[in-house]
């Protein structure tokens, strides 16, 4: 599993053709991919370290807070292209990445998950074609990969 984690300001999802636009304040937008292996278990670790994840400003101005103690929200955003294989030619592979109908399943616990955190999170619609728009503070981003973080 890869999330690309970016603080921002703001940030918003348009999906056209289901009328869908969500929205929030501060907080993350989550890039976020799954790989064959990938497990609920692994889900579960991915969510504990990025809700532990202290990247926000203290009053020092130190990276020092999580996004519980800013009461920050989420937007959440299926990405299978994290998992792209350049290996081979200019045109990238995507073999690494999980079968459409279990990637969603994953994407919806990993979801469901943050909620149980308390934490308000809206979401694109896995699978279809979105506009993302991210207003990036710092900017800070954060790459986390679960075979750095979690053992397999």
């Amino acid at each position: 599993m890869k999330i690309v984690v970016q603080v921002v300001d703001e940030a918003s999802v348009r999906i056209e053709e289901h009328q869908v636009e969500n929205t929030i304040g501060k907080g993350y937008t989550l890039l976020v991919g799954f790989n064959h292996e990938d497990t609920k278990e692994i889900v579960d670790g991915m969510v504990k370290k990025l809700v532990n994840l202290r990247v926000f400003v203290d009053e020092n101005d130190k990276m020092n807070l999580s996004i519980k103690d800013v009461s920050g929200d989420i937007l959440s955003i299926s990405q299978f292209t994290l998992y792209a294989d350049m290996k081979k030619g200019n045109r990238p592979s995507f073999v690494n990445a999980m079968q459409p109908d279990q990637a969603s399943q994953l994407y919806d616990y990993f979801n469901e998950q943050l909620i149980k955190q308390d934490i308000k999170v809206q979401t694109g619609i896995f699978g279809s074609d979105m506009v993302v728009t991210i207003v990036n503070h710092g900017p800070i981003t954060i790459i986390m990969d679960s075979d750095e973080i979690i053992k397999k």
